[in-house]
């Protein structure tokens, strides 16, 4: 058997001090509440009569409204009942509010599908990922918006955590997924906008730190003998580069074409890949030392800089071609600087990230104001970069206590 009530949540007060009211239907001790559009001060409202009491000017007329609502509603359920023994309380909020109640996994899906065109291929195959891991979770694809709460929420960090080994970074990011297709559900006007169970339930967030070489360790790394595999010297050559080049990152090196340098003013100019903007940088003399070694008599101006992997036309006009490839380079970069890394006995495993990290530091250490450090790094917001300057600032109150105390 099922039960109706009406519940005013006072849980949810507004700015006027007034309630909204809902109906509640209980089904095999399965909740759900559907809005009759209609708020009250909760002095105006009757727990035990189920009624508006008389002190609002309307009383009445809502009475009439309210009282005809639940009998809609207990027709709905007892129609319903006697024609589906099955019938969960989904279905009969579905019934009571006439019309279907929007499933999370399909409209994920599709909404995935729609904007594979505008993301980033990586973003896209996260996007998926992650809603294959709560789908897991969940055990099946039934589930509709509504039927995530809080209790769920809570139940899938922990999953997350216990049984997947995710750190806070990692459940966060899956949580950021669905808030995503929450938001984007609300804009289609497909769900409530009071419906947002992220606004009480928070994991918290693991302090990020930022590695890079201080200026002995970069000394070192540029002074490393690598083996005498020809791409171990390329990618030594192409972090460098970084250093010394405004932090580009490791996609935009590795497509780097020579039409990309202007050798008269010492420039880099090119699309970021990242943020799709345009980007020029005056590059150091290490770095224009790097790119001598790399010049060739019958180069071409549409030539790759670096021959760390292979870049066909496919690479440029197919995004999941060049996810693939850029994928592979990376994890072939990660092996052979980790190695770096234990030969110059470094604390940390060396990646190529730790480029762009190293030429902020440096700058910032330098006297580099941070508003130019913002604009070489091309960040969007020069909050980004303060977060280098916070390390700087760290670096000089240890050396105080070291030293002066």
């Amino acid at each position: 058997m099922s039960s109706i009530k009406l519940i005013l949540r006072k849980n949810k007060l507004d700015k006027a001090g007034e309630a909204p009211l809902y109906l509640r239907v209980i089904k095999d001790r399965s909740t759900k509440f559907i809005s009759l559009s209609l708020k009250l001060n909760p002095n105006e409202w009757d727990e035990d009569r189920q009624k508006v009491k008389k002190n609002h000017s309307n009383s009445t007329r809502l009475n009439a409204y309210i009282s005809q609502k639940v009998a809609d509603a207990k027709g709905e359920v007892a129609d319903l009942e006697r024609r589906n023994l099955s019938t969960t309380a989904r279905k009969l909020k579905e019934a009571i509010k006439g019309k279907p109640l929007t499933n999370f996994f399909d409209y994920s899906a599709n909404r995935c599908e729609k904007q594979k065109g505008t993301l980033a291929h990586s973003t896209y195959t996260n996007y998926k990922a992650y809603l294959k891991k709560f789908e897991t979770f969940v055990g099946h694809r039934e589930l509709m918006f509504e039927d995530i709460t809080v209790t769920t929420l809570k139940d899938y960090a922990s999953y997350c955590s216990s049984k997947m080994g995710n750190n806070n970074t990692t459940i966060n990011f899956s949580l950021k997924v669905m808030k995503i297709m929450f938001r984007e559900a609300q804009r289609e006007d497909l769900i409530p906008l009071d419906l947002f169970p992220f606004n009480k339930f928070t994991v918290k967030k693991e302090k990020s730190t930022r590695r890079y070489l201080t200026a002995e360790q970069l000394e070192s790394f540029i002074n490393l003998e690598v083996s005498n595999n020809y791409k171990a010297q390329i990618i030594k050559d192409m972090f460098i580069f970084s250093v010394f080049s405004g932090g580009l990152r490791f996609g935009d090196i590795l497509e780097l074409k020579w039409n990309n340098y202007d050798k008269k003013n010492s420039r880099i100019t090119k699309i970021i890949r990242k943020t799709g903007r345009q980007h020029s940088v005056k590059i150091g003399q290490k770095a224009i030392d790097i790119l001598e070694c790399y010049m060739q008599e019958n180069q071409k101006k549409e030539d790759v800089i670096f021959p760390f992997t292979t870049i066909k036309d496919e690479y440029f006009t197919d995004k999941e071609y060049r996810s693939l490839v850029t994928s592979r380079a990376t994890a072939l970069s990660s092996m052979y600087l980790n190695k770096m890394g234990v030969k110059l006995e470094l604390p940390f495993n060396l990646s190529f990230h730790l480029s762009r990290h190293t030429f902020a530091t440096r700058a910032l250490n330098n006297g580099m104001r941070i508003e130019h450090v913002s604009k070489l790094m091309d960040h969007s917001d020069i909050g980004i970069t303060q977060v280098y300057a916070k390390i700087i600032s760290s670096e000089l109150d240890n050396a105080v206590d070291k030293y002066i105390n």
